[in-house]
């Protein structure tokens, strides 16, 4: 697993991963705004306090607590920022790793759509019920990183098995390592809690899950040859 990241991270410093990095930054930073804008937006359905001073002690709390969801949420949503710059980066590093791959599969638009949409609703729903645990010390961090590994793992899987097999085998293929792929997921999840770092992680990301991903495909095809 370590291998394979080491090799995402290389994966950066090449020309498409430059270009890709350029768009993932901009990308990023769109994504971390909107998640805290529409947190603070649900934050003021809260009914205003009899006393002045009392709003402004909310509303100052309240723009933290919307970081704070908008934080908790930036690792699973990440994914989509990938939608920009996935294909071209993905592909470069094929050609580069894996020359004997045929041409990936073109992924329908409702196809795409569904498996993001589903994850995404998910991945926001787990979050909020989760809230208040997260507010238990200790607790907190190992259940942020176990949920977040699972939701921010399967997601980076489906985008990229899904450019090589149909979703039905995709998720026939993830139930057999889920645990596997659920512990990358939770690597990523964690550098996308660093600063500065998570805005470059989504991109690592894709590079990390495509070598797991090929190298579980290479694996399973030495054992049936065995």
């Amino acid at each position: 697993m370590w291998t394979a990241f080491s090799l995402a991270i290389s994966d950066v410093f090449t020309a498409a991963g430059r270009r890709a990095l350029l768009l993932s930054l901009g990308g990023a930073l769109a994504l971390l705004a909107v998640l805290w804008v529409g947190a603070a937006a649900l934050l003021t359905l809260v009914p205003a306090g009899p006393f002045h001073g009392f709003d402004i002690i909310i509303d100052v709390l309240g723009s933290l607590a919307a970081l704070f969801i908008a934080w908790l949420l930036f690792p699973s949503l990440s994914i989509l920022v990938l939608g920009i710059f996935l294909d071209p980066f993905v592909t470069a590093i094929e050609h580069e790793r894996y020359p004997h791959l045929p041409i990936a599969r073109r992924i329908g638009v409702g196809e795409l759509i569904r498996s993001s949409l589903q994850l995404a609703i998910l991945a926001v729903v787990l979050n909020l019920v989760l809230l208040p645990i997260y507010l238990v010390p200790v607790v907190n961090i190992a259940a942020y990183y176990a949920i977040n590994g699972y939701l921010v793992g399967r997601t980076y899987f489906e985008v990229i098995a899904l450019r090589r097999i149909e979703l039905r085998d995709v998720r026939a293929m993830w139930r057999g390592s889920r645990a596997y792929y659920s512990m990358a997921g939770a690597i990523i999840a964690f550098f996308l809690t660093l600063p500065f770092l998570d805005l470059v992680t989504p991109l690592i990301g894709a590079a990390f899950m495509l070598h797991l991903f090929e190298n579980s495909r290479s694996l399973s095809a030495a054992k049936l040859v065995a």
